[in-house]
Formats: structure tokens, sequence, C-alpha cells
């Protein structure tokens, strides 16, 4: 039972995963084992915090954001939900998500340090 594939959607701009279709608006469906579940929600409650500490950080102007370790910790956190979507969607979108910008050469980009632009 543990290995049934569950249809999840997944919307990285709201940071949920939806059992349902017309549950809310989402970007990416994934096709995965349910004991992947907590993996999502986990890293969209870890991005929520982040996100409001960046919030707290954007009010002190000696600290410029891209210094920032939680805007940096967000970014790998995008990064690692792109892999996982990748590892669970269709080929159309595995596609579309290995020419976004976290991925280099098919690989998720993930690193410590803070990311540089590509030229």
């Amino acid at each position: 039972m543990e290995n049934d594939k569950v249809r999840m959607y997944v919307s990285i701009a709201n940071q949920q995963i939806y059992p349902h279709k017309h549950d809310s608006p989402w970007e990416y469906e994934v096709e995965m084992s349910r004991e992947f579940l907590p993996v999502f929600k986990q890293l969209f409650s870890q991005m929520d915090r982040l996100e409001f500490r960046n919030f707290l950080r954007s009010h002190l102007p000696y600290v410029p954001y891209h210094y920032d370790r939680d805007n940096h910790d967000v970014d790998r956190r995008t990064m690692k939900l792109y892999a996982l979507i990748h590892e669970f969607t269709d080929e159309e979108t595995k596609k579309f998500i290995e020419q976004l910008p976290y991925f280099a050469k098919g690989r998720p980009m993930i690193t410590s340090g803070p990311v540089q632009p590509s030229n």
C-alpha cells in the first residue's frame, strides 16, 4: 500500500499541494507515492518561515538581500521543490523544468552558496 501512486497538483506560487485538480490553481501535476507528501509540505512550511524572516530583514536597509542567508535558503528549497516535481511529473514538464536556471545539464543545481547568474 505504501508504494501506491497518487496524483497530486502542486502550486509553487501558493506553496500548496492539492489532492484534487479543481481545489485551487496549480502549476504542476505529479504522480508519486504518498510517502513524499510530507516532504513537499515540509519544504513549503520552511519556505513560509524563511520568507517571513526575509520580510522582517527587508526593513534593515544596511543588509542587502543578496547577502542574506535566508534568501539563499529560500532559493535552495525552491530548487529542491523543482527537483521533486521533475522526478514525478510527465516528460513535457520535465523538459520545461530542465530549462529553468535552477537546473544545469538536466540535473538540479543545489548549492550551499549564493546563486550566481549565468552569462
